[in-house]
C-alpha cells in the first residue's frame, strides 16, 4: 500500500487480489438477490438474503450501521436513485425497476458493486433507462487506463446518458476504495474539469446513477432515501474497479 501526495492510497498486486475475493462475494451475493426480485417480494426479503449470505460466508456489511444505515444493502425502487432503506412494508410490484446496491468486507477490503434489475414486465422506457445506465458503466471503464485522467471517466458517463437523452445525478459520486469502502478520489458521474492522471495500484467505485428527467435529487425524511425531484425513473450500476500497467480490473464482475 502506498499513499501519493494527493492522500490516494494505491494498492499492491497482493491488496487487488484481496478486494477481488471480497468483491466475488459481493457479485455472487447481488446475483442472489437479483435472481429473487420478483412482484410480492419485499425489499426486506431481499436483505435477509444478504445477511444469511453475509453469516454463511463469515464476512460483514460493508453498509449495516455505515453512518448509522440500518441494512446491508440499499434497496431503491423506481424514482428512488441510492440508499432506500429496505422495508417488509416496501413490496414490489410488476413494472418496477429496482437498484440493489451492495457492499461487504472480507479480510479488511471492502468489495462494492450494484444493479438495477426489472420486476416483471417493465415499460420501453424503463427497459432504455436500465440498458443506458450499463452502457454508460461500460463507458466509464474502457476509459479507466494509467495516465489518463480521471475526469475522463465523468466524461465517459455523461457523454453517453444525455446523448441518449437522460440526465446525470450531480449530487452523489463514485469514490475510491480499499481498506475504507469511501477513500480519496471522489469520482462524478460528470465532467467537473480536469483530474488528476490516474496511476496503477488505484482502486475506485465507478456507479453511475441516471435519470429520465431532472437531474435533481431529493432527500426523502428518512434521512437516507434519495430520489429523483421530479420522480421520474432512475437506474444505478456500479462496479469497483482497478487501475494496471494494462485493461483494468474489474473486481466485482464474475
Amino acid at each position: 500500500m502506498a499513499r501519493d501526495k494527493r492522500g490516494i492510497v494505491l494498492k499492491s498486486a497482493r491488496e487487488i487480489e484481496l478486494m477481488r475475493r471480497a468483491n466475488r462475494h459481493v457479485a455472487e451475493i447481488l446475483d442472489l438477490m437479483c435472481k429473487a426480485v420478483a412482484p410480492g417480494v419485499s425489499t426486506w426479503d431481499l436483505d435477509q438474503i444478504a445477511r444469511r449470505e453475509l453469516k454463511a460466508r463469515g464476512i460483514t456489511s460493508a453498509f449495516l450501521g455505515y453512518r448509522g444505515f440500518p441494512a446491508t444493502v440499499c434497496a431503491s425502487i423506481n424514482e428512488e436513485i441510492v440508499h432506500g432503506i429496505p422495508s417488509k412494508n416496501r413490496v414490489l410490484k410488476d413494472g418496477d425497476i429496482i437498484s440493489l446496491d451492495f457492499g461487504a468486507v472480507c479480510e479488511g477490503y471492502v468489495g462494492d458493486s450494484a444493479r438495477t434489475v426489472p420486476v416483471g414486465k417493465v415499460s420501453a422506457e424503463a427497459e432504455d433507462l436500465m440498458r443506458v445506465t450499463a452502457e454508460c458503466l461500460e463507458h466509464a471503464i474502457a476509459a479507466c487506463h494509467a495516465e489518463n485522467r480521471l475526469s475522463e471517466v465523468g466524461a465517459a458517463v455523461e457523454k453517453h446518458a444525455t446523448q441518449n437523452g437522460f440526465a446525470v445525478v450531480r449530487e452523489f459520486v463514485g469514490h475510491g476504495i480499499g481498506t475504507a469502502m469511501h477513500e480519496e478520489p471522489q469520482v462524478p458521474n460528470y465532467f467537473d474539469g480536469p483530474r488528476p492522471r490516474m496511476k496503477p495500484g488505484l482502486v475506485i467505485a465507478i456507479e453511475p446513477m441516471v435519470n429520465v428527467g431532472t437531474h435533481e435529487v431529493e432527500v426523502l425524511a428518512d434521512g437516507w432515501t434519495a430520489v429523483t425531484r421530479d420522480r421520474k425513473l432512475s437506474a444505478h450500476f456500479e462496479h469497483s474497479v482497478a487501475i494496471t500497467d494494462g485493461e483494468p480490473i474489474v473486481l466485482s464482475r464474475l
